[in-house]
């Protein structure tokens, strides 16, 4: 049986073709520029610039100040007003009179007996450590969201990378098969597949030169710069383990303290405060006020016009009770009561939600673990692999393609491998979030697996 036809390289310029491709690859994958940025950088950035956490910290400042309004029900109000008004008197055969007259009053009431108000600063309180868990939850997306650009746009680096290591060793295929064809050596066919492979090589390229120029602009959006540049994770890569390394442990760190759970447990507390809001419409208030008033006008008890002017003073407590409100109070406290059971039902939802949640974190960031294992034996495989295929072409028992296939299966080993090392790095700040612990500092330890 005859050999198939291939194009062959000889063994020197098939040991250049492979330090081109090697070379390709840490232009664009492992090297760092002076001007890079590492992910703490980039996160501190995001935070002045995202607009998506601005807003979440404007809605948390807004809820502060809403909450403190609730305390406007428990202090004193003061008031002042004033008026004036003027007034003539026309009499038939004789003449006309004129009067003017100002007052002004200052009054002030002080809360003593108003349990709806009360309850709704009691509200108020709890409504603070719920908008404090908008804003963790709001941070700790940040941080993932963050993170995810920065891995984006080193994935993309590294498939730009391995497709234009193939693009090199492809073209320098495609070179050798037309010398060989001039020369008689070749089919034309082999020059035709070639030239195929080298063509889709190119649409390849352009795929992935789009997708880093997405991924790059993502990013830069994010942080709000121009032309950043994440620093890559520095050769030998050593993950850090998963600790700690029970699942169980895991979801038993979802107390009361999650930002999720801590919501639907503040919302069930208002939601239980709001019954009794509600039923305290039965009940009566009651006020201290008190008013002081300055008044000016003409005097009614002499015929001339002389100008009175009075001072009242006054101070007492006045009493409210409702009697009857077509049904409105009861009707309002049964409508709170099956609000109260949603809060209840929102509160279990949360805290299946959370477990799952957490679970299925550690479960991807176990299988990701497992993952860059494998991959890492195939690195080591496809090596080997490459290694012997070049020693069979230069005794002439493999022909060039071999060579080739080899090296492309090597490099597209080696961005599998750093694709799996993102994805557990991700996956271990998603596993924190799931949990509610996560915090900017969970940052740091990836940043130092980055090339300095």
């Amino acid at each position: 049986m005859n050999a198939p036809q291939a194009t062959h390289l000889s063994p020197a310029r098939s040991h250049a073709l492979g330090r081109l491709a090697v070379a390709a690859w840490l232009a664009l994958g492992v090297t760092s520029g002076a001007n890079a940025q590492n992910l703490v950088e980039l996160y501190e950035a995001a935070r002045l610039y995202d607009a998506t956490f601005l807003s979440a910290r404007s809605q948390y400042e807004a809820n502060l100040f809403r909450a403190d309004q609730a305390r406007a029900g428990l202090l004193p109000e003061v008031g002042l007003g004033a008026a004036a008004s003027w007034a003539r008197r026309d009499i038939n055969n004789g003449p006309g009179s004129t009067s003017n007259s100002q007052s002004a009053t200052l009054a002030a009431s002080q809360p003593l007996y108003r349990p709806a108000n009360r309850i709704a600063n009691d509200q108020a309180l709890l409504s603070v450590d719920v908008a404090k868990a908008a804003l963790t939850l709001a941070e700790q997306d940040l941080i993932v969201r963050t993170t995810q650009a920065y891995f984006d746009v080193l994935a993309a680096t590294d498939t730009l990378a391995f497709v234009r290591a193939q693009k090199t060793a492809v073209g320098e295929q495609l070179a050798a098969a037309k010398r060989n064809f001039e020369v008689g050596t070749t089919t034309v066919t082999d020059s035709r597949e070639a030239q195929a492979g080298f063509d889709l090589v190119v649409a390849q390229e352009i795929a992935a030169e789009n997708d880093l120029r997405v991924k790059q602009l993502a990013l830069n959006q994010l942080v709000g710069m121009a032309s950043v540049v994440p620093k890559p994770l520095a050769a030998p890569v050593v993950l850090p383990p998963l600790l700690p390394a029970d699942p169980q442990a895991w979801v038993a760190l979802n107390d009361e303290t999650h930002p999720t759970i801590l919501q639907a447990t503040r919302g069930l507390e208002i939601a239980e405060f709001e019954t009794r809001k509600a039923e305290a419409g039965h009940k009566p208030t009651l006020d201290l006020v008190a008013q002081y008033q300055v008044a000016r006008a003409p005097s009614t008890t002499t015929l001339t016009q002389n100008t009175v002017r009075s001072n009242n003073a006054s101070v007492g407590v006045q009493f409210n009770m409702p009697l009857f409100a077509g049904y409105a109070i009861q009707n309002r406290v049964m409508e709170t009561l099956s609000l109260q059971d949603k809060a209840r039902t929102d509160l279990e939802a949360a805290r299946r939600g959370v477990d799952l949640a957490t679970r299925s974190a550690f479960l991807g960031v176990l299988s990701g673990q497992g993952q860059v294992k494998a991959l890492e034996a195939a690195e080591a495989s496809s090596q080997s692999a490459l290694d012997a295929n070049r020693l069979g072409y230069q005794v002439g028992v493999r022909i060039n393609i071999d060579v080739l296939n080899a090296q492309s299966q090597l490099f597209q080993t080696k961005r599998d491998l750093a694709q799996a090392r993102y994805n557990v790095l991700l996956g271990g700040l998603r596993l924190k979030q799931a949990s509610g612990k996560l915090v900017p500092e969970d940052l740091l330890p990836i940043n130092s697996l980055l090339a300095k």
